[in-house]
């Protein structure tokens, strides 16, 4: 039996904030450890506010009991600067106006496309700029990653948001990313986001298909 005691409440955790709600057995098998060590953490976690669960009937017998995570989790996960974030919105509002803020936003919205294209300028295969784009963005602290999905299209997955309080307070912090990722990436693409952390998802992905 794998060694249980190396594996900590947080990465129970991290487990589902990156692959999403889960059961026991499905955790078990991706950190290799008995369903029960699971249990036992989950059964922590639980009582510490940090995960919730659904019993999902699934079929025949004994529904499934499936985890995670709360909202207080969330504050386990770095919000970058979250605080001064929000009252530096908040002030420029209050002192300059929605005109200045918006123009702070394309500021960095310059300053983050100038960013990709350096570093995506000598890359030509469409499957390693999504990979250097999904690299540049868990820089960033998106805990972002990329796939190939079967009908050949990529899907970039960002399973955090390190300004979400500045996303959730100023919507438009987030407006051009589609935008700034399909100028980057070229016109060999065609990019939607079919996920969307602010509309009620667990998270944001895009789907970039090749043309």
């Amino acid at each position: 039996m794998p060694e249980t005691g190396t594996v900590t409440e947080d990465k129970v955790l991290f487990h589902l904030k990156m692959r999403g709600s889960a059961t026991a057995a499905q955790i078990a098998e991706r950190l290799d450890i008995s369903p029960q060590a699971v249990r036992e953490r989950l059964d922590r976690l639980s009582g510490e506010d940090l995960v919730t669960f659904v019993d999902e009937h699934r079929g025949a017998g004994r529904p499934k009991r499936v985890w995670r995570l709360s909202d207080a989790a969330w504050a386990r996960f770095p919000d970058t600067h979250a605080e001064l974030a929000v009252g530096l919105i908040d002030a420029v509002r209050d002192l300059l106006g929605d005109a200045a803020l918006d123009r702070l936003i394309a500021r960095r919205e310059r300053q983050s496309e100038s960013r990709y294209r350096d570093a995506l300028k000598d890359i030509a295969p469409l499957a390693d700029r999504v990979a250097e784009l999904a690299r540049q963005r868990d820089i960033e602290g998106y805990m972002a990653e990329c796939s190939e999905q079967p009908d050949g299209s990529f899907l970039l997955v960002e399973n955090h948001c390190p300004i979400c309080a500045a996303a959730r307070r100023c919507q438009n912090f987030c407006r051009a990313e589609q935008d700034i990722f399909a100028r980057v990436l070229g016109p060999d693409c065609r990019i939607e986001r079919v996920e969307h952390l602010l509309q009620g998802a667990r998270r944001c992905a895009y789907r970039i298909t090749p043309l």
